[in-house]
């Protein structure tokens, strides 16, 4: 699942290709009677709703929440996406394939590559390119708010302050966590109502370098390697968007191209491999907690039960 450096990465790009564009129309080949998809483009009765309020604004800005992507139109009016497992967004020039029902690059380049060809969704603009949804698994979530109450609403209101805030610092981090005095640190560090944004690949790296076992008790870790681990958290947070996100899996960027940060994963699926720390010994190993999967160095991770 994209992360925040991923979508942060995609709304960065997103606001050097749509900022002030129209949109003209919009597509999709979704329908699902999930429940939880009632209020989202993937319901057949939501879409024309959608549809209706959204053809004809413009683009004022682009922001993100946590995992979701903003994005602001004239008439107080936010598109929320949400991109779930496997959904990334592409900016482009598309073609449409009556003969397969699809939507296919026009254009040679990156939004070729295999992992963009999942396109359910698509947003037509007004300079003639198109905002593709690519979401192999359809588990993605589109919909539409009021730009003014959006941070009320169930998709925002119960999620945790940004780590990368300036305002965001020690004393907020530790008492964010210790709200789950007794839970594992693993679970914590990607409950959303905690802290916003993060998920296993990144909580994976930040207890790495922090050198803290993923079962730790919470309310167990000491003042020192709680330190270490906010700052972790911030360095490692920055170097996903620096590296341009995640491309272990499905993430692209806007322009179909992957990430690096995969080079760069020290716990992340090095199962078996020997720990890259400094005269450390150990080797990574994978173990299931709360039902997440853990990559962790099984010498220098302290656990504090």
């Amino acid at each position: 699942m994209p992360e925040l450096p991923e979508v942060e990465t995609t709304t960065n790009g997103l606001k050097k290709k749509i900022m002030g564009l129209k949109i003209k129309d919009i597509w999709t080949d979704l329908s699902t009677k999930d429940i939880r998809q009632k209020n989202a483009v993937a319901n057949p009765k939501y879409f024309p709703l959608f549809k209706h309020d959204v053809i004809g604004r413009k683009v004022i800005s682009v922001g993100r929440r946590a995992k979701n992507i903003l994005i602001n139109l004239s008439g107080n009016k936010t598109i929320l996406i949400h991109m779930k497992m496997t959904g990334h967004l592409l900016f482009g020039r598309y073609k449409f394939k009556k003969k397969i029902n699809k939507w296919l690059p026009n254009e040679t380049g990156p939004l070729q590559d295999p992992y963009n060809r999942f396109v359910h969704i698509l947003f037509s603009f007004s300079n003639h390119k198109m905002l593709a949804f690519s979401d192999s698994r359809k588990f993605g979530k589109v919909t539409l708010l009021d730009t003014h109450t959006m941070h009320k609403s169930v998709h925002l209101k119960d999620i945790g302050p940004e780590p990368l805030a300036r305002s965001f610092l020690f004393p907020n981090f530790k008492t964010s966590l210790i709200k789950r005095p007794n839970q594992k640190i693993k679970i914590a560090l990607m409950d959303q109502s905690l802290i916003a944004g993060i998920g296993n690949i990144y909580s994976d790296e930040i207890l790495w370098r922090a050198g803290i076992h993923p079962e730790s008790t919470v309310s167990k870790i000491k003042e020192e390697e709680m330190k270490l681990m906010f700052k972790a958290m911030k360095e490692l947070l920055l170097k996903g968007i620096d590296f341009g996100g995640d491309s272990m899996s499905d993430y692209r960027n806007i322009d179909g191209e992957r990430g690096k940060f995969q080079l760069h994963h020290k716990a992340y699926r090095k199962t078996g491999e020997k720990c890259s720390k400094i005269n450390c010994t150990g080797v990574i190993r994978r173990k299931v907690i709360g039902s997440r999967s853990a990559h962790f160095c099984s010498s220098h991770q302290k656990l504090f039960l």
